[in-house]
């Protein structure tokens, strides 16, 4: 040391060259240091000393001579130690680095492997990046410390990782796992940027895998594969994280399922973006698609079938058809009809005749164009849709839709008032489908479509057969209505008159509407002049009426009136047309019995209460009295009397005659009554007239506006409007027009304040 500390003070340089002599003498000197230091006791001889006569800078020089004299004398612990030594008292020197790693090779050239294992994850963590060492080095100028670091780091994570694998340490697996995880872990976080990184995170994520931690070797195979540049294992690590993402599946819990399943398709669609040339990239990125699909994001799973089917023409012919049916289905449930069409055709061209899947994959084209037709339709585009309906028939003929579909064409042509062509349509439905359910209710738009047409013998035709075809007896009887109503308009009578005439045998009800039916078809007699059906139909009404019961409403009561005013208008004929001729006696009692029938029949027509039919029988009571009264006037006069007994005779006919004008007036008055509980028709303007005759001092024209008429509070109603489609039938409780000389005034009268509600004006006014 005297030596070695004079050549220090003289300004030697042990690390500059100097000649042979010289270094040999230096190298002698520290051999002898070592050799004393031995024979004074061993390895913890070198620090006592130092630390009773002082330390020296060349030091380290001092433990690495006797850690190598130990070394050659095989003394593997004893050179160990020497080294640890010094790194023990001085770990921030710079050789305290070396001076480890020396530890270790002594040990492995020593032989002792769990020595080199301790004195490496004790290097590890004394020169580890984190470690307080490099807060007083620079890592730019230690490059031998970090290639140091890199090795021992790079051998732990090996050999446990090795350790691991060895069949014959199960028991020693966990402790082993979890090594190997820490120093790839250490060596990835250290040396990230290195390019033995993307090596060691692929050897990483194979432990996890091996270890049966799927999702964290997905995470890592994935980090392997994207996270450093470009190197040889990029797409197998991309390939083997779909793998393990794909195990991680069978056994994830049903809660986190989804989750995976999209770290799965995300890893797939991310592994055929990045390696399009990967032989399994088509096969990945089909899965993926199929999976979006299952999980319902229609949108990413049809662009990313149409990426496959885009990308990868040379795909196998299975994989391509597997990407064009999640284009289809995907389509479909977008509403993307058009294209699900397009689709479905692809995959059909591409699926053979006998495989179990086509058929309902005709379906499920016939289904797309269906949906397109509907979509016309919801938009008021009717030629549109009866186009697509009717594609169906050619593009899947099969299809179970394909005849609803020809159906609802007829029914978009329809609505086009297109009724050629809706018919053709129909009509070819019903002879295509004589057994579909629907084969019905195309009869019943048939019909509809020949009425609309104005083809109205065909149209009750259809109705006649609705009739037959239908279970519904409300339908039935409805359908005969129309096919009679038809007949009729058509002026096709006879077959009208069976046609109602099959109605009333079937269903006499509803009261109501069997007596409506009967009186079209006694309308139908009138107007052909046969008075014997005619007459034998109202006495039908009549007799339903009065049988009714609880049925009876005011319209049966009212159609019951009109028939029976007209069954008892002829006895009025037959009582007028009776003469008063000699034998008088004789024609007197003969006159007598028809007026008392007439009285009787007009009588009880009374108890109908309905307004136009008392006012008639009112009216023809009046002329009743007033024929009587008249025809005893103008009798026939006896033969041979004498002037002044043919003056006498005269006036015992008009003492008899008097009263029953007096009567026929008092009755024809009784029709004015009416008019104030709002009546007013035709009959009513008749009794009016015949009073102005009978009583011309009250009830002349000219004095009507100023007189009776003119002072008492009375209206005119005034019925409103109907619809054309009813004009025609008897009204059941108001007149069925004003009558024609007179008129509504409103103005309020200049002399008393009242309003004057009518005023009957001479016909030419």
């Amino acid at each position: 040391f005297a030596l070695l500390d004079h050549k220090v003070a003289s300004g030697y340089d042990f690390d500059a060259a100097h000649d042979e002599e010289e270094e040999r003498r230096i190298e002698d000197t520290f051999q002898v240091v070592s050799l004393s230091l031995s024979n004074l006791g061993g390895p913890e001889v070198v620090g006592e000393y130092f630390a009773a006569n002082g330390h020296r800078a060349y030091e380290d020089r001092v433990y690495r001579y006797f850690g190598e004299f130990y070394l050659v004398k095989l003394r593997y612990n004893d050179a160990a130690t020497v080294y640890r030594s010094f790194v023990k008292l001085y770990p921030l020197h710079a050789a305290a680095p070396r001076f480890s790693m020396r530890v270790i090779e002594i040990y492995e050239t020593g032989g002792f492997p769990k020595l080199v294992l301790d004195s490496k994850k004790e290097f590890v963590t004394r020169y580890g990046l984190k470690a307080e060492y490099w807060q007083h080095f620079d890592v730019g100028t230690s490059p031998q410390v970090l290639a140091d670091l890199k090795k021992n780091v790079t051998d732990l994570a090996n050999h446990y990782h090795a350790q691991y694998q060895d069949a014959g340490k199960v028991q020693e697996k966990p402790a082993n796992y979890a090594e190997a995880a820490r120093w790839y872990g250490e060596f990835l976080e250290s040396f990230h940027d290195d390019p033995q990184a993307a090596p060691m995170n692929y050897q990483l994520a194979d432990l996890l895998r091996e270890n049966g931690d799927q999702a964290g070797a997905a995470r890592e195979y994935e980090r392997t594969a994207y996270g450093y540049p470009a190197h040889a294992q990029s797409a197998a690590a991309g390939y083997a994280a779909i793998y393990a993402h794909r195990e991680h599946l069978k056994v994830v819990s049903p809660e986190a399922k989804d989750a995976a399943r999209r770290d799965t398709v995300a890893s797939s669609l991310k592994f055929a973006d990045t390696f399009p040339q990967h032989e399994h990239a088509a096969v990945v990125l089909g899965a993926a698609a199929e999976d979006l699909y299952d999980m319902k994001d229609f949108a990413l799973a049809r662009t990313s079938a149409q990426k496959l089917i885009d990308a990868f023409p040379g795909a196998a012919p299975a994989v391509r058809r597997t990407a064009w049916v999640v284009v289809a289905h995907a389509s479909f449930d977008l509403a993307d009809y058009p294209q699900a069409e397009q689709a479905y055709a692809r995959v059909l061209e591409a699926t053979a005749q006998e495989d179990d899947t086509r058929a309902a994959l005709v379906e499920n084209l016939a289904a797309s164009i269906y949906k397109q037709g509907e979509q016309a339709n919801e938009l008021g585009e009717y030629r549109a849709a009866a186009d697509h309906f009717l594609r169906i028939k050619l593009a899947a003929p099969t299809s179970k839709i394909r005849a609803g579909a020809e159906y609802d064409a007829g029914a978009a042509l329809m609505r086009l008032q297109d009724w050629t062509a809706a018919a053709e349509v129909l009509d070819d439905f019903r002879r295509t489908y004589p057994e579909h359910k629907m084969q019905k209710d195309a009869t019943k738009q048939i019909a509809f479509i020949r009425r609309e047409a104005g083809q109205l013998p065909q149209a009750a035709a259809e109705y006649e057969r609705v009739a037959t075809e239908s279970e519904n007896p409300e339908m039935r009887a409805e359908a005969l209505l129309l096919a009679g109503d038809l007949y009729q308009q058509a002026h096709s009578s006879d077959r009208a008159v069976d046609v109602y005439s099959r109605y009333v045998e079937q269903y006499p009800k509803p009261v109501e509407t069997a007596a409506e039916t009967r009186f079209k078809i006694a309308e139908i007699h009138k107007s052909r002049n046969d008075q014997a059906r005619y007459r034998e139909q109202l006495e039908a009404i009549v007799r339903l009426d009065a049988s009714a019961g609880s049925e009876r409403t005011d319209r049966t009561r009212n159609l019951a009136a009109r028939g029976s005013l007209v069954l008892a208008e002829p006895l009025y004929e037959h009582f007028a047309g009776l003469n008063l001729v000699q034998p008088f006696e004789q024609s007197l009692q003969e006159k007598r019995r028809a007026m008392d029938a007439a009285l009787e029949a007009f009588g009880n027509l009374v108890a109908y209460e309905v307004g136009e039919v008392t006012a008639a029988a009112t009216f023809y009571m009046a002329e009743v009295y007033s024929n009587f009264s008249r025809s005893l006037v103008e009798s026939e006069r006896p033969v041979g009397l004498k002037a002044g007994e043919l003056q006498e005779y005269e006036l015992a006919l008009e003492e008899e005659a008097f009263p029953l004008e007096e009567k026929a007036i008092a009755v024809h008055e009784k029709n004015l009554e009416l008019m104030s509980g709002g009546t007013y028709n035709a009959w009513i303007d008749k009794s009016l007239a015949r009073l102005a005759v009978l009583k011309p001092g009250r009830y002349a024209k000219s004095e009507i506006s100023s007189g009776f008429l003119g002072s008492i509070d009375r209206y005119v109603y005034r019925q409103p409007e109907r619809p054309a489609a009813i004009q025609a039938e008897p009204d059941t409780t108001v007149p069925a027009a004003e009558p024609p000389a007179v008129s509504a005034l409103t103005a309020p009268s200049a002399s008393t304040g009242e309003t004057i509600l009518f005023e009957h004006l001479p016909a030419e006014d």
